[in-house]
């Protein structure tokens, strides 16, 4: 589906969507409810993605538009590191898949990565615009977790810091915004590639923290 679809008949990701620039790496967050309309069409979603060892990204926006992209974003980082015998860098990534957006996908991707130079975070918008920031949200539930990230961010946090100001935002988001909910996704990438945080240290974290999981 593309973004001339209007019907409301259609599953999206709604969603609340994190990236963040840490000192060793980067952070990606999400939470898991797909929506139909009103309707909770699916509480188990991923929503971020790993696209190489180096690279990763999240979604929001129509989840067959998402999904599509995943797949073609993944294909080409496979052809171009073969073709180049070294990882894809994150810049050229998120350029890749801005000139792809630009076709016609209703997306608001967040795509992050660690290459040669550091830890990087790109937004990118629906006419391929591409815009590096040190923590980045997309989705409806996006303004409300900007709020907890413009308080709780900080330059050169650590993992573990990194994980709470992601849990802190996203658990803002599913407070008040109908469309976010259902669990948390948080995938780590830094030096040594990608490593997903585990379900049960995210709820070990969210109840140190004092936040209900998933809800």
């Amino acid at each position: 589906m593309n973004a001339n679809v209007e019907s409301d008949n259609v599953v999206k990701t709604g969603t609340t969507t994190i990236g963040m620039k840490i000192k060793d790496g980067v952070i990606l967050a999400t939470d898991q409810r797909a929506t139909m309309n009103n309707l909770i069409a699916n509480s188990h979603v991923q929503k971020v993605y790993p696209l190489a060892d180096n690279l990763g990204m999240t979604i929001s926006g129509l989840v067959g538009d998402a999904q599509l992209m995943v797949r073609y974003m993944q294909s080409q980082i496979s052809i171009y590191t073969m073709q180049k015998g070294a990882p894809m860098s994150v810049q050229t990534a998120a350029t890749l898949m801005g000139s792809v957006i630009r076709q016609g996908f209703y997306l608001g991707p967040i795509l992050a990565g660690y290459d040669r130079t550091g830890g990087h975070v790109f937004s990118v918008d629906g006419a391929g615009g591409v815009i590096e920031d040190d923590y980045t949200s997309s989705g409806s539930g996006s303004i409300t977790a900007y709020g907890a990230l413009e308080t709780l961010y900080k330059p050169d946090m650590t993992k573990k810091e990194g994980i709470d100001v992601a849990i802190a935002g996203l658990n803002a988001a599913r407070r008040r915004d109908n469309y976010t909910g259902d669990g948390m996704l948080i995938l780590y990438i830094g030096p040594k590639g990608y490593e997903w945080v585990p379900q049960e240290d995210i709820k070990a974290r969210c109840e140190e923290l004092g936040f209900k999981y998933p809800n």
